[in-house]
């Protein structure tokens, strides 16, 4: 009787992993997804954001109570950010008194070490049209730069319609660390911003905005981030944005500049690290 030997092979193919076609990982530098608008579907809408390549999704607080939902927050893809925002200090709102910006600066210095930064900060001229109500906001916002200086932590900052305003304080204040999410002033603003090391982080909603061409058209490489201010600054107006969106962003910024898509996901990548202090 003949021997038969039966060789198994198995053979093992790489995995492949899921990735941007380039390769390269983004950071969403400016979101609200703690808010109500993602309680149906965030674990959906995260799953979305990996697939895409987003490497971190920093998340804001706008005041003490979502402050607390923030540090609750447990995704390993968030950076914290804690602060008060200058909404708050609406005409149409009760205002803040001083106390209230103590309890979130006593809030921030005790959880400092667990946090990326401090934001939302900032001016907002168009919701704030009163005076003492812009001086008030004036105030909170000059206490909680000093504080980000205190800690050495940067700055997650909201100026609309107060551009100018906005970085003349922040450079009258000796901010170094800045982000300036989705600015809305001039370009001539702006690049006072960039020669101080100020970042600008530009939205999706760049496709239907001529102000934000104007301002990556004005601005270097070296002074541009990525973010998605979810669920607002989409590509359609009306339509809930989510970070997966960024690569929008992405493509129209390489557009503009003339270079690959590549670059613009690395060099604001390295950017946002370099001022988040990310490893």
């Amino acid at each position: 009787m003949g021997l038969f030997l039966i060789i198994h092979v198995t053979i093992i193919r790489p995995v492949r992993r899921e990735s941007p076609s380039n390769g390269r990982r983004v950071i969403d530098c400016h979101t609200h997804l703690l808010s109500p608008e993602f309680d149906g579907d965030r674990p959906e809408v995260l799953a979305r954001a990996r697939r895409a390549g987003i490497a971190r999704i920093a998340i804001v607080g706008q005041d003490f109570a979502e402050n607390e939902l923030v540090l609750r927050a447990g995704d390993g893809l968030y950076l914290r950010f804690l602060g008060l925002h200058p909404d708050r200090f609406a005409d149409t709102r009760p205002l803040p008194d001083p106390a209230e910006t103590g309890r979130i600066e006593r809030q921030i210095r005790a959880h400092a070490g667990g946090l990326t930064g401090i934001g939302e900060v900032g001016l907002d001229r168009w919701v704030c049209r009163e005076e003492g109500r812009r001086d008030a906001q004036r105030e909170a916002f000059r206490a909680l730069i000093r504080l980000a200086r205190a800690l050495e932590l940067p700055l997650n900052v909201h100026s609309r319609s107060a551009g100018h305003q906005t970085l003349e304080l922040l450079l009258a204040e000796g901010a170094t660390r800045v982000l300036m999410h989705a600015f809305d002033g001039k370009a001539s603003h702006a690049r006072r911003g960039a020669e101080a090391g100020y970042l600008f982080s530009i939205p999706p909603s760049i496709v239907r905005s001529e102000q934000k061409v104007k301002l990556v058209r004005a601005l270097p490489l070296e002074a541009l981030a990525l973010e998605t201010d979810s669920p607002v600054l989409g590509p359609e107006r009306g339509m809930r944005n989510e970070p997966a969106n960024l690569a929008i962003a992405v493509a129209a910024i390489a557009r503009i500049k003339g270079v690959d898509e590549a670059e613009v996901r690395a060099r604001t990548s390295e950017n946002a690290r370099r001022l988040f202090r990310l490893a």
